[in-house]
């Protein structure tokens, strides 16, 4: 038992979890605000065009 109270992998997996969440929420939110962008450009390109 004090062996399982002592351990540190448990909490640094934990932890590792946390910050990869995080930075896939960073990436998920620059991916949309990035393709929001290009897309609305791509049509007023095209519109412009017609």
């Amino acid at each position: 038992m004090r062996n399982f109270l002592r351990e540190c992998r448990g909490v640094t997996a934990i932890e590792y979890g946390i910050v990869t969440a995080l930075v896939a929420v960073v990436i998920i939110g620059a991916i949309n605000t990035l393709g929001q962008t290009a897309l609305t450009q791509l049509f007023q390109k095209v519109a412009s065009s017609l």
